[in-house]
């Protein structure tokens, strides 16, 4: 398989080496996490002197032994060498019972710079703060990005139809491997198989997997569309599978603990408050809704905002359904200091579409930028202080140097 370095997860990583935090890089199965680790352990070698690195990786069947905490515990503490960098990086953790009694005591001794990835099934992001708590730093690892895409199979911003390519191909890299369409979506079938019968429905002891099973393609359907638990109970209801809020509102939380889903909140910009009743959910990986569900139902508005959404959280931004008086604006995307709102289309050619798109942002009256996000295939424009941005530019300006503000 061609391997291609994750530049910005990398760089990452190499700010906070030696930081006394466990680092803990969590993410979707197969979106690359191994081989980032791979990549950053190179990367220390080359880079840092007088540096001893103890790596243990349980999916390699020769650390078996070490599959209990105190082994493991053990193993470390012997290969320890006293009197310079000593870094624990520990691959697929969730396969040591008990494997939080070691990383606590190691992280206790203040003697390592600790590194740990695992499965979704016993290493989610809700768990976290359970295992370690106020000892992490997390990294998520998202799959592959427009850009990454792009670098993998040498495409640029003139290649034709790239986003719709991608689209449908998505960014679970795996995939890449296969020649054949068929191939291609068998892999991610896998995947998604994966997720929720090994990760979900034994973790959780899920007794219904048809309705997780429904409330998934249901939500695959709905990307980028505010619901609730309440109304798909509702809808599931009507179209007679048995259900309650309750249950669907556990079942999307399971979901989005295993970063299958990212749930976005409303945010009431008036009001300057985050609003609980209904939200947004997307999709981690656009390829799962093409292996599973095909093109029934494609609406590529839908599935743009939900690449914009993946790339916002991928740059580190906190993002937020905007809300004023009855109108929505799609992203209220802050960082630190920073606040941008964002309205994504897909086709603004019509003067009746781009002006219900620029409307809402034209309601905000506070000083912050304002960002139309679109399928136009030209350079930026500005339209009154509305900087209109291509949404292929836009995703790929970083990485061929493209300007687009």
């Amino acid at each position: 398989m061609k391997i291609i370095e994750r530049k910005d997860y990398l760089k990452r990583l190499i700010r906070l080496q030696g930081t006394p935090d466990i680092k803990i890089i969590t993410g979707l199965r197969r979106s690359g996490k191994s081989e980032l680790v791979r990549l950053y352990l190179k990367w220390i070698k080359s880079n840092t002197e007088n540096c001893t690195i103890i790596y243990v990786d349980f999916a390699n069947l020769k650390n078996d032994d070490l599959k209990n905490y105190k082994s493991l515990y053990a193993y470390i503490e012997e290969h320890y060498n006293d009197g310079c960098l000593n870094v624990v990086v520990i691959d697929e953790v969730q396969l040591c019972k008990q494997f939080e009694l070691a990383i606590n005591s190691l992280y206790n001794s203040h003697k390592y710079d600790i590194y740990i990835t695992g499965s979704n099934a016993f290493l989610l992001s809700s768990d976290l703060s359970t295992l370690f708590t106020g000892r992490f730093i997390e990294i998520p690892v998202y799959p592959f990005s427009l850009a990454e895409y792009c670098t993998y199979y040498g495409l640029d911003v003139n290649t034709v139809n790239l986003l719709d390519s991608y689209v449908t191909d998505g960014g679970l890299a795996g995939s890449y491997v296969y020649k054949e369409k068929e191939d291609q979506v068998s892999y991610i079938r896998d995947i998604y198989q994966t997720i929720i019968k090994r990760d979900l429905v034994d973790k959780y002891g899920i007794k219904e997997e048809s309705l997780l099973d429904s409330l998934t393609d249901y939500l695959m359907d709905n990307i980028s569309n505010i619901t609730s638990a309440s109304k798909i109970s509702t809808v599931f209801k009507k179209n007679v599978i048995e259900t309650n809020h309750v249950t669907i509102g556990n079942y999307i939380k399971y979901l989005c603990n295993a970063f299958m889903f990212y749930k976005v909140k409303r945010y009431d910009i008036k009001g300057k408050k985050y609003l609980e009743t209904t939200d947004k959910y997307y999709l981690s990986d656009l390829g799962f809704r093409y292996a599973m569900l095909g093109t029934r139902n494609m609406d590529y508005g839908r599935a743009y905002e939900n690449i914009v959404a993946i790339e916002l959280l991928r740059r580190g931004y906190d993002i937020y359904v905007g809300k004023l008086y009855q109108k929505e604006i799609d992203f209220v995307a802050m960082k630190q200091h920073e606040k941008i709102y964002i309205q994504v289309s897909d086709n603004i050619s019509g003067a009746e579409t781009l002006e219900r798109e620029l409307s809402p942002l034209k309601a905000i009256k506070d000083a912050y930028p304002k960002v139309l996000i679109a399928n136009t295939g030209h350079a930026a424009y500005d339209i009154e202080g509305i900087k209109v941005l291509d949404l292929t530019r836009w995703l790929l300006a970083k990485s061929q140097n493209l300007e687009v503000l």
